[in-house]
């Protein structure tokens, strides 16, 4: 049985949404400092997203994202999820997950092997680096 959404804790960047709607109500008007004060002090104190909905229950969008009901998909047919499907990941992604770990092996190896002190400890940076630019290559 899934666990009740409203149930889960905030973290700190939820709780970070939820006073930038609260700020974009003051812009607009719909809240008068003295309410955003309190309100953000509740916001604050919030541990569980369905504390955040007294908060947000008389104001409009903005809201934070935690307060978006999901649709279910139960329709009283008991069904099985399906199994959770991996994003494709294109091949530059792939070489270069794959890149840094041979890398460290490789600079392990050599460490043991030639006895060439410590810089071959930054073959696995320079690896890294060139992972990170050929995946943000466009």
């Amino acid at each position: 049985m899934a666990a009740d959404r409203s149930e889960l804790r905030l973290s700190d960047a939820e709780r970070q949404e939820a006073l930038d709607a609260l700020s974009e109500h003051v812009r607009t008007g719909r809240l008068e400092l003295s309410e955003f004060d309190e309100r953000s002090v509740g916001v604050s104190g919030a541990k569980f997203r369905k504390d955040l909905k007294p908060l947000f229950a008389d104001l409009p969008e903005p809201r934070p994202s935690v307060l978006e009901q999901r649709p279910r998909q139960d329709s009283g047919v008991s069904r099985t999820n399906p199994p959770a499907v991996e994003p494709v990941q294109p091949w530059r992604q792939r070489l270069a997950s794959l890149a840094v770990p041979a890398a460290a092996v490789l600079a392990i190896a050599l460490f043991f092997v030639t006895r060439a002190g410590f810089f071959v400890f930054l073959i696995p940076a320079a690896a890294a680096l060139l992972a990170g630019m050929v995946v943000n290559r466009r």
